[in-house]
């Protein structure tokens, strides 16, 4: 019952949360856009649509809820084997896992065929709310098979799984979102977070700048592993988003984009 009810909320919660930081970027915009919303809009909406029918055809195969309830199945491992509390469990899993989505990042930028997939996202030429929907179905099924194989490895709970699914979904809308937060606020969230800002300077045009802030939730990993950047060398208001080679209206159309890793 309450992996059913986990899985509605996995998909009303950041429905509305991309309706309300839409609805944030208009009235306070963090940029003006390069390419405006359409058709932006449409290709990353056809993207989250062909990344819904990849994933439902990997559901045949794996995905993190059947990684989840094979390891709890089997009493397979590291939490089945410590038995903690499941407080324990659920907090020990949430910052190994956020740590394996900042390492699947770093990697993503580190090998060239991975950066093939992961250039897509990037090529982008405007940052947000819709951007974090912008993957290519090939970096989908990647990142399906690690997070599915670490959910085994550590033998994470089915409704830990499901929950950090959620979590790591709506910091992506935020922190991919073009909403303007106050410099407090932004100083303060970022010493746990990932915020918008902090993450516009990954979106960087300069390629040195692409290789920092690779966190999607916590920042402790790019401080710890001395990735992180506060800002970029131009500033946030000159920094140019996208990669420099297209620098044209092609990274808005859906099937160019989803030709880009073969190019």
């Amino acid at each position: 019952m309450i992996e059913a009810g986990l899985g509605i909320y996995a998909i009303a919660i950041p429905a509305l949360l991309l309706f309300v930081l839409a609805g944030a970027e208009y009235i306070w915009p963090r940029r003006a856009l390069v390419l405006g919303r359409y058709p932006r809009w449409r290709t990353h909406a056809l993207f989250f649509a062909t990344n819904a029918v990849v994933g439902r055809i990997l559901s045949f195969f794996i995905v993190i809820g059947v990684a989840a309830t094979w390891a709890s199945t089997h009493r397979f491992g590291a939490l089945n084997i410590l038995s903690w509390p499941f407080w324990a469990e659920a907090l020990m899993a949430f910052v190994v896992l956020d740590f394996a989505v900042w390492f699947q990042h770093f990697a993503m930028h580190r090998f060239p065929f991975l950066w093939r997939m992961h250039a897509v996202h990037h090529s982008d030429r405007d940052l947000d709310v819709t951007t974090a929907l912008r993957f290519h179905p090939f970096e989908l099924i990647v990142s399906t098979f690690y997070k599915s194989a670490i959910v085994a490895l550590l033998g994470v709970p089915l409704v830990v799984a499901l929950a950090f699914e959620l979590w790591l979904n709506a910091n992506a809308l935020f922190n991919h979102s073009n909403i303007r937060l106050p410099k407090k606020l932004d100083r303060m969230l970022r010493i746990f977070f990932v915020t918008p800002d902090m993450h516009l300077v990954h979106h960087s045009v300069i390629v040195a700048e692409q290789k920092n802030n690779f966190g999607f939730a916590l920042s402790i990993w790019d401080r710890l592993f001395a990735t992180y950047r506060a800002e970029s060398t131009v500033g946030a208001d000159n920094q140019k988003i996208g990669l420099s080679q297209f620098d044209d209206q092609q990274p808005s159309e859906f099937v160019w984009s989803m030709k880009q890793p073969m190019t």
